[in-house]
């Protein structure tokens, strides 16, 4: 063969080579993103479980404090509308 038709079947084999490292690389990719992407989602599978019992203890929390501050607002309430008229309403 010729020096022509020999550069071309070598650019021809590179291109191919390349090309095959091309998709080498996109289907590691892939697959990086995919455990990434499962990573993910058992962290924050995880972390909505925690924060969810933190957030309920909180919110519980906040409504014994707020019941609380209601009957002692309530007492007041009544206190001050004997004082002022002579009777609870």
């Amino acid at each position: 063969m010729g020096n022509l038709t020999d550069d071309m079947t070598r650019l021809r084999g590179e291109v191919d080579a390349l090309r095959s490292d091309r998709g080498a690389q996109l289907r590691d990719r892939v697959a990086t993103v995919k455990t990434l992407l499962s990573d993910f989602t058992a962290y924050h599978t995880a972390m909505a479980k925690k924060t969810g019992r933190a957030r309920a203890t909180y919110v519980a929390k906040i409504k014994r404090q707020v019941g609380r501050m209601r009957k002692e607002n309530a007492a007041d309430l009544a206190g001050a509308s004997h004082a002022w008229f002579g009777k609870a309403k």
